[in-house]
């Protein structure tokens, strides 16, 4: 495949393995993802660049009203954690300009967090206000939940949902733009796009799915292909983190800009950047193998920004002791006591637990000297300014 940009081998990885262009949109019938540089004062525009890059103005038309899957994985503000407040920003900006005026945000919360307070608390409500954007929190009305029958094959939603699967009534028929950031993660070992998917079509009760995350995470993403006329993702690296994702991590500035229409390709990127192969991560593989996207990054094009020599080193295996406590009951010598301890009226518990440690002991030990850091620094002072 040609290549408009230099090519260069990584350690140990042949050159067939990754392929860049520079910036323009390859008609090679490969997907594309663009990678953006950028920086505080030009985010905005280079998100716009990013969007246009990976085709979004042939994915998308204005006729079709469009979700914005916002990402909280903490009601904390902590960098690299959460959908930025420039991203959001940057992606509705982009998008009026292509005309799109029935744009809805979209949030949830799990058992452990607050789609509301995160709301407030990573600046998405400022930005929401600024651009009058109209949005959801899914899990707050039940009645917004309706029964859906796969067409495509599930891999383990049927069984783990005997009495039927449920999705949120308002995402059948809409356009959904996904807004992960580039981290780790303790149970995925990165988590973008597909990940992102989780939190918005799944209710409540989807940490019932963590033991078989990978295969859920693929069903996930052929449901969306069957409800959602088109489907994109806008990933923030300006901040990213390793370590024990999402939310015990170590920060750090990347300042990179991910988009495309491939859901599993843009993961695999990103995952690349981050130094993994994509393929020896099971949701990316299995979402290849059965055909709802591309893994494979020798067939993916990159535009925008050569990464070729891009390898940050990120570690994907780190765990903090909430994770190891989860790890023996999804996997380990607890398993026979899954049900139990996660699916009767005593898991609140680990809710408890979860709380405890992340929000209380965690944040307190490690989290808000990095807070206080990554404030100082240029992206701080831009979300400051929110």
């Amino acid at each position: 495949m040609m290549s408009t940009a230099r090519n260069e081998r990584l350690p140990n990885q042949p050159l067939s393995k990754l392929q860049s262009v520079g910036a323009s949109i390859p008609e090679t019938g490969h997907p594309v993802v663009s990678v953006v540089t950028t920086k505080p004062d030009s985010v905005l525009d280079d998100i716009e660049s990013g969007m246009t890059l990976a085709g979004i103005h042939q994915h998308f038309t204005p006729e079709i009203a469009t979700l914005l899957k916002i990402n909280i994985s903490w009601q904390h503000w902590y960098p690299g954690c959460s959908t930025s407040p420039w991203q959001l920003d940057g992606v509705i900006q982009a998008l009026k300009k292509l005309g799109h005026r029935e744009l809805i945000g979209a949030h949830n919360g799990t058992v452990v967090v607050d789609s509301f307070e995160g709301e407030r608390n990573n600046k998405h409500k400022v930005v929401q206000d600024k651009h009058g954007l109209p949005t959801v929190h899914l899990d707050s009305v039940p009645n917004n939940w309706v029964e859906y029958v796969p067409k495509s094959e599930m891999l383990v939603l049927n069984d783990i949902f005997p009495e039927g699967i449920q999705i949120p009534e308002i995402f059948a028929g809409k356009n959904i733009i996904h807004l992960p950031t580039m981290k780790t993660h303790v149970f995925t070992t990165m988590t973008g796009a597909m990940k992102n998917a989780f939190g918005g079509l799944l209710h409540r009760k989807r940490h019932w799915t963590h033991s078989v995350i990978h295969e859920t995470l693929v069903d996930l993403l052929a449901i969306q292909k069957e409800i959602h006329p088109s489907l994109f993702a806008v990933m923030d690296g300006t901040f990213a983190g390793d370590g024990p994702g999402p939310r015990a991590m170590r920060w750090h500035i990347k300042n990179k800009i991910l988009a495309s229409s491939d859901q599993v390709a843009i993961d695999a990127i990103a995952a690349h950047m981050m130094g993994f192969d994509p393929m020896d991560i099971k949701f990316i593989r299995l979402a290849h193998e059965r055909g709802l996207g591309c893994g494979d990054i020798s067939k993916i094009q990159v535009v925008g920004e050569d990464i070729s020599q891009v390898n940050w080193g990120f570690s994907g295996t780190e765990n903090t002791l909430a994770s190891r406590g989860q790890k023996m009951i999804y996997w380990g010598p607890l398993k026979f006591m899954e049900n139990f301890l996660l699916r009767s009226p005593i898991a609140s518990w680990a809710y408890l637990a979860s709380n405890i440690y992340h929000n209380g002991y965690w944040l307190q030990t490690h989290g808000r000297n990095r807070i206080k850091k990554a404030l100082e620094t240029e992206w701080g002072t831009l979300f400051k300014s929110y």
